[in-house]
């Protein structure tokens, strides 16, 4: 099954609250920090809330 590494690339400073919460909710705590998450609708979506500030590749 496949899988994306999830890196965020920009800071949360300023942001709306939900995008905070997504951030939170998918385990980045700091700028350039990773989390590898298995594909699914549900990451999917919070991908997209947050498109902007990460950086998504996907691994095996």
């Amino acid at each position: 099954m496949a899988e994306l590494k999830i890196t965020l690339k920009r800071s949360v400073i300023g942001r709306p609250q939900n995008q905070k919460d997504t951030v939170k909710a998918l385990g980045l705590n700091k700028v350039n920090s990773s989390v590898v998450k298995p594909v699914n609708d549900a990451i999917n979506g919070m991908v997209n809330t947050i498109a902007h500030l990460v950086e998504v590749e996907e691994v095996k």
